[in-house]
């Protein structure tokens, strides 16, 4: 067996379902919001701790594979985790678009690198006591960081989105990369990072046949990590993925989102994936339309 194959078989560790691709042109253009209409979100459950959900694909054997080693901050976790990856993200428990989030690399020095401001200490000590600073007495955690690919020497890390469709089975509705700012170590797109389609993104490591094989995996595992999620949060009907991928191709979950924002996909070119995610993100209550008088 390939090396290639053998990744796939990694990914798709469990049988396909039929739900997943099986509505895959249920989308109606018309259904857009019209020229005047104003949509605005109605806010669901959510869960905002990355510790809490973390945890929950953790009690998934054939799931955890694909999570970074993740512990909570503190000075013998931070120590244990450099010793061990050289590479570290240190992240708020409860934050979002990527902000709060820092990553730091042990090499001969210490390197702290937040938004586009980067500090080396000699010294482990000095490191802390600059962390402890930045953090701003927040709850934090170490993950262990991920050397990801790369599009014109910019990291990328990619967006799956899973909804509830009109059978309410869960179905892969969208994927998108999303490629950092060439300064900055976060790729969102509210922190200056540039969403692209994945499959231009991949055009460096995967051609044809390939690579769609390799985006399916990605919808499939998209699609088990939100049947797992509910499991343990049966009314979620939306879930979205953030998947770092290594120089093996390998995937690792960043995050898991429980609120996803539906409209990074309106900056793709082609606006079918974007109708199609806007209409089951409106069919699952998420948004009410209002019209302006």
């Amino acid at each position: 067996m390939s090396d290639f194959k053998k990744l796939i078989s990694l990914i798709d560790a469990t049988p396909s379902h039929t739900t997943l691709f099986e509505y895959d042109n249920w989308y109606d253009p018309s259904q857009f919001p019209s020229k005047g209409a104003v949509l605005t979100m109605n806010r669901t459950r959510t869960v905002g701790s990355k510790w809490v959900k973390t945890k929950v694909l953790l009690r998934n054997k054939e799931l955890r594979k694909f999570v970074p080693e993740t512990r909570i901050y503190n000075q013998t976790n931070l120590l244990y985790m450099l010793i061990k990856h050289k590479m570290v993200y240190v992240k708020p428990d409860n934050g979002t678009a990527g902000q709060g989030i820092i990553r730091v690399v042990k090499s001969d020095k210490y390197h702290l690198q937040t938004g586009k401001v980067t500090k080396s200490f000699v010294a482990f000590q000095s490191l802390f006591a600059a962390l402890n600073k930045a953090k701003l007495n927040r709850s934090y955690l170490v993950q262990q960081g991920i050397p990801l690919l790369t599009h014109h020497n910019r990291i990328f890390d990619i967006r799956i989105m899973v909804q509830k469709n009109q059978m309410k089975t869960w179905e892969t509705t969208g994927y998108i990369g999303r490629v950092a700012h060439p300064k900055k170590i976060v790729t969102n797109f509210h922190n200056s990072g540039k969403p692209l389609p994945l499959e231009l993104l991949l055009s460096s490591y995967l051609n044809g046949k390939k690579k769609m094989n390799y985006i399916n995996s990605l919808r499939n595992l998209g699609y088990r990590i939100a049947k797992h999620y509910q499991t343990s949060y049966p009314g979620f009907k939306e879930i979205g993925i953030d998947f770092g991928i290594d120089k093996k191709l390998k995937p690792w979950v960043l995050e898991v989102n429980t609120v996803p924002d539906p409209f990074i996909f309106n900056q793709l070119k082609d606006k079918k994936m974007f109708f199609k995610v806007l209409r089951y993100a409106r069919a699952n209550g998420r948004f009410l339309r209002l019209k302006r008088k």
